[in-house]
């Protein structure tokens, strides 16, 4: 007692700084002191006779004796004794090359992040890696005899049954690390009715614990996550101290378990917490949640009270176990729980449920759930790793040093744990006043059956008095100041901003998980992934090392998070991690980029050779936009055409709009794995829609004026059509504006094209759609006023029937009545959802289509031709090509051509499958230089092009 009085004296006039609650630990300190005092000079009726402290054979008389060289000199020599031992054993582990670390998989792939962050870690750690399966099954685990090979394991989610069934617990050495803790696991186990297994336990019968009665029940994996309710905890007497109306929210702590055999426990400083009345919740600080809710003043309060309420569990659940002299219990193993903590107008809170891993429930981001769980996973391992081991057993430092290997390990680990806790906060031992850690019902129960506090959890109290006392008081006063001074001229000049200062990320996540080639590393800046057919929408979320970095994708002002649209081949996301250290409003300044390469693969084909059954559908059953007509694959029924895909229907067609199907030969129906994908052709009902050949189609359009006014996919129809005119295709532009081409088919066909609607204008400064025409006609002059002039509108869903009243009006006012005018209906697209653009349901695309029948019924009602794109691109709704829209299915490839003599071809350039056959430049004989060409891909807007063009020439052979 007079070592307590001497350290009070010095703490007295401490007593008014800010940061003096960890004085409230001396008196506990004090009073466990004098606990252990009493039970080892006979005084209290209570007191066993003392046990093994180490394991079976090693006597407790080392630890007493440097428990009493400590309580006489303090802890300050035990301090320095465990930093030298550290050091040489730092050497001694860094000399003897890499140890081994096992991560088992179970049913994750080597490309999860959280496979790769525990593979990063472990061998930034100086640890040899190796990835198994299963434990059970994994080679190299143990030897014949039992041994085990490996220093650390870690057992992922869905390989912990298989590591509680197949590690040796009780036969591993004292060093050796694993990330479960079997007692845990078991007390905390769902003994029937939600009731913890360690509550079962007849001498806490009455012992009232601050949790709910079903804290233990089991929870379900998998489903969507739902905010946790707020219900009342048992009865409970709050003080007036306690008492804090504004305080009612569910909020998830994370405790880790560092050890089982002495228990010690940490507090990660992050938490989930979701206030009373709000939906979902949010990931943030502890300590800053409490502070919002209830001051800064009381938020340490209420801190305390969390670390009491989780201890009294953590305390009964260890000392419950059947296994209670710990003989067999892992050293060094660790666990990660989840305390389900609820508020019910207090700040002290009752344990509602306990998890036995990281939970994030009720987030309406999962990826900030994935993101705060591997961000606690790493700062465990750091706060672990590495292992300090040595010799086992054995003197170092003298004889009242010679402490069992177990211990010795126990107290470095502890030791550097103090020294360094980075974002954990101590739980217990010593984390709060002892009186509160038992209920008083459970106190005499547990002195009677411990013998109050042992050596080495006294060892480790000396400790925790030692790093409060050094924190409170130690520090030199010239040095805080000098620190304060620093972290006030950052603060100056960078108001309320964090410096960044690692512009790197940490992990790219995706959603759902791609395999990313190569592996991520932050120094890496390129990736590629594939992504199967059926997947549409990638969400990407790049997250910093630093969280004072931005993160923004595509440009300067875009978001830090973007679902994307996946077409079909090549798409990429550019990943630009952002300074903006200069302050607001200051210009940012990219300062590293990630660029990352997306390949979509085609549907899967099966080729045929023989045995197989035409099958056709008109839409496809994901996305049904007319309910009253079949979806999915059918056997295809009607003329011997259809029956059989040979291309001789009995007429051709007389309409864009003929009503008809996609068809693909398959060997069943039922399957549309079994089918040849690549031969898929769109086919009309009763007709069909002939091939104008090269020479024909230059002989149609001599002389003749093609107007094109739409959007993108106009765009990429036009483009079409001049590639065919001319064979090739020399010039391109993704252009939103107007363009005229004079150089077609020998300066015999011109080609004009007006960009609308203008939607990144403000709605009341975009041209209207009647400007926008009598423009591309004003520029496009002199006109024929016969079909020697076509003018071709329309876009993926922006026309309506009014536009066509507004054609036919701005037509009769230019004289310009007798002109070809074709109408291309609404596509497919914007179903998806993509950042900054709206995107429509189902419901609204079926109201769509609607509109798109009453559009071809107003355009064929003022004799207008129509190409109806909507019934041809339902169907292929997911075969789009690359754009945040989904609407593109099309797009323009750069060439360069050989030099050489050339040829035009002469044969049919479009095939049953719908794409497109490779046609030379125009013909010569002479050799030419490289120059550039382009070339329009994409079989669904070449199907459409195609019937255009065959509109445009009725009736003209092959």
């Amino acid at each position: 007692m007079l070592l307590c009085a001497r350290v009070w004296s010095r703490l007295w006039p401490l007593r008014r700084r800010p940061c003096s609650l960890p004085l409230l630990l001396v008196p506990a300190v004090c009073l466990l002191y004098h606990l252990l005092a009493s039970g080892r000079s006979g005084s209290g009726p209570e007191r066993p006779a003392p046990g093994p402290t180490g394991p079976p054979g090693v006597s407790g008389s080392s630890l007493d004796r440097l428990l009493e060289e400590v309580q006489r000199d303090g802890a300050g020599p035990l301090v320095d004794w465990l930093d030298n031992l550290e050091r040489g054993r730092r050497q001694q582990v860094l000399g003897s090359g890499p140890v081994r670390a096992v991560v088992v998989l179970g049913q994750n792939s080597e490309s999860d992040t959280e496979v790769q962050l525990y593979r990063r870690v472990l061998e930034q750690t100086g640890y040899d890696v190796s990835l198994v399966r299963y434990a059970d099954r994994s080679v190299g685990l143990t030897t014949q005899q039992g041994a085990c090979l490996w220093s650390v394991l870690a057992c992922l989610r869905s390989s912990e049954k298989s590591c509680l069934w197949s590690v040796p617990f009780g036969r591993l050495q004292p060093h050796q690390m694993v990330n479960l803790i079997p007692e845990l696991s078991d007390a905390f186990s769902d003994a029937g009715a939600g009731r913890c297994r360690f509550s079962t336990d007849p001498r806490l019968a009455g012992v009232q614990l601050p949790m709910m009665p079903s804290a233990c029940g089991s929870t379900k994996t998998g489903s969507p996550p739902e905010p946790t309710p707020l219900v009342s905890g048992p009865p409970s007497a709050p003080t007036s101290t306690a008492a804090s109306p504004g305080l009612r929210a569910a909020v998830h702590v994370y405790v880790l378990l560092t050890s089982a055999v002495s228990l010690t426990a940490f507090l990660h400083e992050r938490c989930l917490a979701r206030g009373d009345g709000e939906l979902w919740a949010q990931t943030t600080q502890l300590k800053e949640f409490l502070s919002r809710h209830v001051g800064p003043v009381r938020s340490d309060e209420a801190l305390v009270q969390v670390r009491a309420v989780v201890g009294q569990v953590l305390r009964a659940a260890v000392w419950a176990s059947p296994d209670s002299d710990h003989s067999s219990r892992c050293v060094l193993c660790y666990q990660l729980l989840t305390f389900t903590l609820h508020f019910t107008g207090t700040i002290v809170p009752t344990v509602a449920m306990v998890n036995r891993d990281l939970s994030f429930t009720g987030l309406q981001d999962p990826f900030d759930g994935q993101i705060t769980r591997e961000t606690i996973l790493e700062d465990t391992l750091h706060f672990l790793l590495p292992v300090m081991h040595g010799q086992a057993g054995g003197c170092e430092g003298g004889p009242a040093r010679c402490l069992p290997e177990p211990q010795l390990l126990l107290m470095l680990q502890f030791h550097r744990q103090l020294r360094g806790s980075g974002p954990f906060d101590l739980v217990y031992p010593g984390g709060v006043p002892e009186g509160r850690l038992l209920p008083h019902q459970l106190r005499p129960s547990v002195r009677a059956s411990t013998g109050g506090v042992s050596p080495i959890q006294t060892l480790l109290l000396h400790l925790v008095q030692f790093y409060h006392l050094q924190r409170n008081h130690g520090n030199s006063s010239n040095q805080t100041e000098s620190l304060s001074d620093l972290q006030r001229s950052q603060a100056d000049s960078l108001p309320g901003r964090e410096l960044c200062g690692d512009f790197q990320l940490r992990q790219l996540y995706t959603d759902p998980p791609l395999t990313l080639s190569p592996p991520f590393s932050p120094h890496l800046r390129a990736y590629r992934a594939e992504v199967p057919f059926h997947t549409l929408v990638v969400r990407v979320r790049p997250q910093p090392a630093s969280g004072a970095c931005r993160v923004h994708l595509d440009h300067h002002g875009g978001p830090g998070t973007a679902h994307y649209p996946v077409g079909l081949g090549d798409s990429r996301v550019q990943i630009l991690l952002v300074d903006q250290g200069a302050g607001p409003g200051a210009e940012p300044v990219v300062m590293t980029t990630y660029t990352l390469h997306l390949f979509r693969e085609g549907p899967p084909s099966l080729p045929l050779f023989g045995n197989h059954v035409m099958c056709g559908f008109i839409q496809d059953c994901g996305l049904v936009l007319q309910p009253e007509k079949p979806c999915g694959l059918e056997p295809v029924s009607g003329p011997p055409s259809l029956r059989t895909g040979t291309p001789d229907p009995p007429r051709p067609c007389t309409s864009g709009a003929e009503p008809g199907r996609w068809v693909v030969p398959c060997l069943s129906c039922a399957d549309n794995r079994t089918c040849d994908w690549r031969e898929v052709a769109w086919r009309p009902d009763d007709c069909y829609h002939p091939v104008v050949g090269p020479l024909h189609l230059q002989a149609c359009l001599s002389g003749s004026k093609l107007l094109f006014i739409g959007d993108s996919t106009n765009r990429g129809i036009m483009y079409f059509l001049m590639e065919r005119v001319n064979s090739t295709l020399q010039d391109w532009e993704k252009a939103h504006r107007t363009l005229l081409f004079g150089h077609l088919n020998q300066g015999r066909t011109h080609v004009g094209y007006s960009y609308y609607p203008q939607f990144w204008l403000e709605e009341r400064a975009r041209p209207t759609f009647q400007h926008a025409l009598e423009q591309l006609l004003t520029r496009s002059r002199p006109l024929s006023n016969s079909q020697h002039t076509t003018l071709v509108v329309g876009g993926v869903q922006w026309l309506r029937t009014r536009h066509l009243r507004t054609i036919k009006e701005v037509l009769e006012r230019g004289s310009l009545e007798n002109v070809t005018v074709v109408i291309k209906t609404l596509g497919i697209g914007f179903h998806l959802p993509a950042h900054g653009l709206r995107s429509l349901s189902q419901r609204e695309m079926q109201e769509l289509h609607r509109e798109n029948q009453a559009i071809v019924a107003e355009a064929q009602r003022l004799g207008y031709e129509v190409l109806d794109t909507f019934q041809i691109t339902q169907g292929r709704y997911r075969d789009f090509l690359p754009g945040h829209c989904a609407c593109h299915f099309h797009k323009v490839e750069k060439r360069v051509q050989a030099p050489g003599p050339l040829r035009a071809r002469t044969g049919p350039p479009y095939g049953s499958n719908g794409t497109r056959a490779s046609t030379g430049p125009p013909s010569g004989t002479g050799p030419q230089a490289p120059s550039p060409s382009y070339h329009v891909e994409g079989p669904v807007n070449a199907v459409y092009s195609e019937i255009l063009l065959s509109r445009l020439c009725p009736g003209t052979p092959p």
